[in-house]
């Protein structure tokens, strides 16, 4: 079995040093790609010549962990199969640049938070990335939550003790009806969609690939889930004004697949904060999540 010593990277428990920063780069295809992947249609977020072009708020969600730096041996090892999105949350300090004509570059940088056993055989290992504008601006904080479920086989992590300061919440919409309920239909390409803004994980593509992960299928990017849920509520409870976005906290419950109906359902829980989940049909597969708003 692998085995690893987080202890070795988190100290007393408390986060990891901060990496050094580096350069991301985009442009205006690379926001238009990301806004159609996830189920986005308001012009806004589809059109450039739109008077009121902007960036999606999740749209920095692919970048956590970006510019960590690691003992890459101390930690679980699991090939893209095995390796799956448990948690993310992200924060808007200030809305993101918008790409004009050429290229925007943010810089990003990233630290560890936590390692923590999670079930039976597998990791929950947590990083947080901070994204900053050309002027130094901050402008969005990602934490970010992945299982690692082994480094051959599922099961294939030593049991360890865990350390470090995760920043996983639990939350759970109250027994009553929801306050919001909005659907999507999730096309049956949307994962060959999503993967084009960048995380090509043979998981979300190629059947071999699914059924060595454990999935009958392919199955539908997390991010990509997350990043429908995001605009929905955006559109739902904000007009689609992405100025009003403050944080959105999700965990990945169960999979989506291509051509399911995803349906989220919100609760008030105080002003300018909902819980929320979404479900297919009777399957919960986003929980523990919250969208705060101004």
């Amino acid at each position: 079995m692998a085995t690893f010593n987080p202890g070795a990277l988190l100290v007393n428990h408390q986060p990891g040093p901060w990496g050094e920063a580096v350069p991301i780069r985009y442009d205006q295809r690379d926001v238009l790609l990301y806004a159609v992947g996830v189920g986005a249609s308001h012009l806004r977020f589809v059109y450039e010549q739109h008077p009121q072009f902007a960036v999606l708020p999740t749209f920095a969600i692919r970048w956590g962990g970006a510019g960590l730096v690691i003992d890459r041996s101390a930690l679980p090892q699991s090939p893209g199969p095995l390796t799956i999105d448990a948690e993310r949350r992200i924060e808007q300090l200030a809305p993101l640049p918008v790409p004009g004509s050429s290229t925007v570059t943010v810089q990003a940088r990233s630290r560890l938070l936590a390692v923590y056993p999670r079930g039976k055989g597998s990791a929950f290992t947590e990083f947080e990335t901070e994204v900053t504008d050309a002027n130094g601006q901050a402008c969005v904080l990602i934490s970010t939550g992945i299982f690692q479920r082994g480094v051959a086989t599922i099961g294939d992590i030593e049991p360890f003790e865990g350390c470090g300061l995760s920043r996983s919440a639990k939350s759970s919409p109250p027994e009553r009806a929801p306050d919001v309920e909005v659907a999507a239909a999730i096309a049956a390409n949307q994962a060959q969609l999503y993967r084009l803004s960048g995380d090509y994980n043979p998981l979300h593509i190629d059947p071999a690939a699914a059924r060595f992960g454990g999935f009958d299928a392919p199955i539908l990017h997390g991010l990509c889930t997350y990043g429908h849920c995001g605009q929905m509520l955006l559109g739902a409870l904000c007009g689609g004004d992405p100025a009003r976005f403050g944080s959105l906290a999700a965990r990945f419950s169960a999979p989506v697949f291509p051509g399911d109906r995803l349906q989220v359902r919100a609760w008030q829980d105080g002003p300018g904060r909902v819980l929320f989940d979404a479900r297919v049909g009777e399957r919960t597969v986003v929980s523990n999540a919250s969208f705060n708003f101004s």
